[in-house]
């Protein structure tokens, strides 16, 4: 039996993080974060705080008047929210409209950015499969869909095509990226797999028991790839119909995995 992950030692050095939202029982961070600090030799310690919207402002002023507090991951409810609450946000935090992860400065500044997209192309490569140059279809424009898409943008797609059951979101999305990212070729469509090399679900669907799958397997082909944003369970239907038909697949635990790395150096937990 594998032995148990050590759990950090806090000291008076310690400097503390936090992921705050509401509910908090379902995060992963802190299990996949904290030892990531122990191992670079950081003396800090990401702690889970569930924080209603209600008390989202109170709450973030205290946490700023703390010396030694140096960063925050956001989860639901609160990504669009704390883009008020911060003194500046970086680009793709201001493409996607909402931000997950804030650090102090050393001027003491708070600064935010979006780290979900950036999470998904790291865990899409990091198993071997390289987005640039691929024809991908995006099903989802929410606040997740919306990072994955910039995202696949930046790395370099050579289509991109958003669905999502709000036409109005998925044309504002479409439009967006097509601004930041001409050679994107992104506009809206189908969720039909056909004619794409990487589909994405980007949606909840997926989560529930008895939930279908976002988009039918019509298209479906060995050599797609087809990632899924759900973490539990590990096989959504999405997926399962994916692999029948001999597509490689990924479900969200790489991406959540690629995003944690992603904001370990973002926020400095990796170092000194």
């Amino acid at each position: 039996m594998a032995e148990p992950s050590p759990q950090p030692i806090v000291t008076g050095r310690s400097r503390l993080y936090a992921i705050i939202g509401d509910p908090i029982e379902q995060v992963k961070s802190p299990e996949i974060l904290n030892p990531i600090m122990q191992r670079a030799g950081k003396a800090g310690i990401l702690v889970p705080m569930r924080i209603a919207p209600a008390d989202l402002e109170t709450a973030i002023r205290g946490i700023k008047a703390i010396g030694n507090f140096d960063g925050i991951i956001i989860t639901v409810p609160h990504k669009v929210r704390m883009l008020a609450l911060v003194d500046d946000v970086l680009p793709t935090g201001r493409r996607v409209g909402a931000i997950n992860a804030v650090r102090r400065e050393r001027d003491g500044r708070w600064v935010g950015d979006m780290f979900d997209g950036k999470g998904m192309v790291a865990g899409l490569r990091k198993h071997g499969h390289e987005p640039k140059g691929k024809r991908a279809l995006l099903v989802g424009a929410g606040g997740a869909g919306s990072a994955v898409g910039f995202a696949l943008a930046e790395a370099g797609v050579s289509r991109l095509t958003v669905h999502d059951i709000d036409p109005d979101k998925a044309e504002r999305l479409a439009r967006g990226i097509a601004a930041a990212f001409p050679d994107a070729g992104a506009g809206v469509g189908p969720a039909n797999a056909t004619g794409y090399e990487l589909v994405v679900n980007a949606t909840p669907i997926g989560m529930r028991p008895g939930d279908p799958s976002p988009l039918d397997s019509t298209g479906f082909h060995s050599g797609m790839v087809v990632a899924d944003v759900i973490i539990l369970p590990h096989d959504t239907p999405l997926l399962a119909a994916a692999r029948e038909c001999g597509c490689a697949v990924m479900g969200g635990r790489p991406m959540t995995e690629g995003q944690a790395e992603e904001m370990a150096r973002f926020l400095g937990m990796t170092g000194g």
